[in-house]
Order: C-alpha cells, then sequence, then structure tokens
C-alpha cells in the first residue's frame, strides 16, 4: 500500500504575520497585544495623534489646511521608496543603496528630458527600467555569492552617488522643463473630484476588507467580526472625507498623494493576495524552511531588490518633482535615514517577516509630521537629526521588545 506525502503548504501570511483580527477582550488584553506588536496600526497612530497634538500646541499654522497639504507633498517622495524598504525589510535584509538610486535615476530622466530632448514620460519609465535593473544586480550579487546585503548596498550607495555625478556633468543641476515631470507634484484635484474620489477609495477598501473576511470564513480561519469590520470601514470613511475637507480648503486633492496611495494599495495586494507574497513572508520569516517548502529563495530575493530599487527610482522622481530640478544632491541628506526609519516606527519587523506595506505610508507620515513640525518651529539640522535618530532608535527597541514579547508567549 503506497502513501502520498502532501504538498508542503505555502504559508499565508494573514494568519502568520497579520494581525489577530479580534476586538480585545479587556483593557490587560489590550495592553498585551500592543506590546507584542499585534496592533501595531494602532500604536502609530497613537504616536501619530500625540505628535500632531504637541506641534499643534506650539504653532497653530501646523493643522492649518494649507500645511498639510504640503506634509502630503513632503512626504511622497519618502513614502514611496519606503514602499521598497518594506519589502526588503519583510527580508530581513537592509538597502543602504535607495537614497543614491533614487538620484541616479532622477538625474537619468532629467538629463534625458532635459538635455537630451526625450518625451518626459519616456524618459521617466527609463529611469525606472535602470533602477530596476540597479536591484537587480544588487539582489543577484548578494544572493549568488552570499555576500550580506548590508555590504553590497554600502558599495552601491557610494557607487552610485558617483555615476549621479557623472550623469549631472559639470553643470551640477538640471531645472525641469513644465510638463508631465512638473505636474507629479503640481496638479491638484478638483473640489468635486476629490469627493468622488475619497468615495471610490471608501467603496474600495470596503469592498476589499468584507472579500477578505469572506475567503477567511470560507477557509476555515479566524475573521473578523462584523463589528470590527464596519468599525474599521466607518474610520477610514471618517479618515478619507475629514482629509479632503481639509485639504479643499486649499488647493484640493494632490495627485502626488494619490500616486502615493495607489502604489501602496498596490504592493499591499501584492504581498497579502499573491504567491510571491507569500514567498517574501515565508522567506523572511525562515529562510532555511522555505526553500524546504520548495520556494526559489534565489529568485524571490533578486525579484524584491529589483523591486525596492523601481520604487527607489519612482520616489528620486517625484522629489525632483516637486523641487523643480535634480542636483548633485539629490538623494542625499536623510532620504535614506528617512525611508528605512517610517517603516521600521509603523511596525515593519527588522528581523524580517512582520509588517505590511501601509507601513510605509504611516511611518512616512510620522517621519513627515517630525520634520515639517520642527522646520515650523525654526529647529536648526543639529536638533533635527537628533530628534529623528532617538525616534528611530525607539522604534527599534519597540521592535525588539515586541519580537521578545512574542517569543515569551510562544509566538513569533
Amino acid at each position: 500500500m503506497s502513501t502520498t506525502t502532501p504538498a508542503p503548504t505555502e504559508p499565508d501570511p494573514s494568519v502568520t504575520v497579520a494581525q489577530k483580527e479580534t476586538l480585545p477582550t479587556s483593557g490587560r488584553d489590550l495592553l498585551n497585544r500592543v506590546r507584542t506588536g499585534d496592533l501595531g496600526s494602532l500604536r502609530v497612530l497613537i504616536l501619530l495623534a500625540i505628535v500632531w497634538a504637541i506641534f499643534q500646541s506650539q504653532e497653530s499654522r501646523f493643522l492649518s489646511s494649507t500645511n498639510l497639504v504640503n506634509l502630503s507633498l513632503q512626504i511622497t517622495a519618502v513614502g514611496l521608496i519606503s514602499v521598497g524598504v518594506v519589502l526588503v525589510l519583510l527580508l530581513a535584509e537592509i538597502d543602504l543603496s535607495v537614497g543614491a538610486v533614487s538620484g541616479l535615476c532622477a538625474s537619468i530622466a532629467a538629463v534625458l528630458s532635459v538635455k537630451h530632448g526625450w518625451p518626459a514620460g519616456a524618459a521617466i519609465l527609463l529611469a525606472i527600467a535602470v533602477g530596476a535593473a540597479i536591484g537587480t544586480f544588487q539582489g543577484f550579487i548578494s544572493t549568488k555569492f552570499g555576500i550580506p546585503t548590508f555590504v553590497v548596498t554600502l558599495a552601491g550607495l557610494l557607487g552610485w552617488q558617483g555615476a549621479q555625478l557623472k550623469v549631472l556633468g559639470e553643470t551640477g543641476t538640471v531645472n525641469l522643463n513644465t510638463g508631465i515631470f512638473t505636474d507629479l507634484t503640481g496638479k491638484f484635484l478638483s473640489d468635486s473630484i476629490g469627493w468622488l474620489a475619497a468615495i471610490a477609495c471608501i467603496l474600495l477598501f470596503s469592498a476589499a476588507v468584507m472579500a477578505g473576511r469572506q475567503r477567511r470564513v470560507r477557509a476555515g480561519l479566524t475573521a473578523p467580526t462584523p463589528l470590527l469590520v464596519g468599525i474599521r470601514i466607518g474610520a477610514v470613511a471618517v479618515a478619507a472625507l475629514l482629509a479632503v475637507y481639509i485639504v479643499n480648503q486649499d488647493r484640493g486633492v494632490p495627485i502626488a498623494a494619490l500616486i502615493l496611495i495607489g502604489f501602496v494599495a498596490f504592493f499591499d495586494f501584492i504581498t497579502r493576495r499573491t504567491r510571491f507574497g507569500r514567498h517574501i513572508y515565508a522567506v523572511g520569516g525562515n529562510m532555511e524552511a522555505a526553500r524546504r517548502a520548495g520556494i526559489n529563495v534565489f529568485r524571490v530575493r533578486v525579484a524584491v531588490f529589483a523591486l525596492a530599487s523601481a520604487m527607489a527610482a519612482v520616489g528620486g522622481i517625484m522629489a525632483a518633482s516637486r523641487l523643480l530640478a535634480v542636483n548633485q544632491s539629490s538623494g542625499g541628506s536623510d532620504l535614506l535615514l528617512l525611508s528605512i526609519a517610517g517603516p521600521v516606527i509603523a511596525g515593519t519587523s527588522l528581523f524580517g517577516g512582520r509588517g505590511n506595506v501601509w507601513s510605509a505610508l504611516l511611518g512616512a507620515l510620522v517621519i513627515g509630521s517630525i520634520s515639517n513640525g520642527m522646520d515650523l518651529l525654526a529647529y536648526t539640522s543639529a536638533t533635527k537629526f537628533m530628534v529623528t535618530g532617538a525616534v528611530l532608535l525607539g522604534a527599534v527597541v519597540l521592535d525588539a521588545a515586541a519580537r521578545m514579547g512574542r517569543a515569551a508567549s510562544g509566538r513569533m
């Protein structure tokens, strides 16, 4: 009598990684789940509320419609780069080259468009393709030869900065022509279109949440209660409508904000609802176990680094659009720090296998709010760097404490 061995099942991030979607049963349960990182989004929203309250108390302009529109534009580039960083962090790896890649790719797009007369759209697409090629190269080198990604991407940080200087040439600065390039961050929706966009987002989110609950029910998995689903949809609806109302008091909904939300939603779908996404979580959770389960670890790692560098290119292009130029400092300064700090602050683990793409948006919002508030209060650059570093260190400590708490309770 022959027996068959069942094929290894692929890990489902909605079960192994995502938070348990039930309401806390008591105050102690709530505190315990926040401590172990199971309510990471709630934790970062509380932090954001505290940050906003502090800066609003010090500067009445902080929560004005004009400043909130400016804030949404300021976080776009960092948020887009952070989307790719989240994918890398889910693998328990790091990419130190994303800032340099963003500057290089923005420079390529600008030089092709301004100096060589390329159509802006074609120049942007080629720059993103260059970014993907850079990530593919770095992922291949690291995985093929077993070199720590820290070393490979640190070399990239230096090398791609040199390539950027070479691309820019002796002038060092390229001013962008008006058109698609500048419209990315310079255009806003009309009031009526902004309301329609908010309603469309609410309907799409509602459909996604309810469809996800039905899938879990059919699979016999723990599903969020109807009350929790209603609370989530209601909270998102209130936030979306309130945001549109506020920004409509100024210039309207920025196209850049919709681009950021669109990329976040797309990659959230990829990581949560596709086989490739499940493979990312599996490799980040336990690479050897993933390999034994039949997952092509090499391909997953290379693809993730390619996507991360492509998103760095997108972020660099958005940064250039906002500044209307690229120069030798594009992609430099604190861009790398902010792109990594944001997702970590918002709950994506440095140890891999835990987190979601929405942490890129939430983290960018927290980091951007702190930076924006300090700018309004005219803090010096030294103070800004120290505060941002302290926030990052605090987030890492919380991540480590949550990991220790999960280990103590017997769940990773």
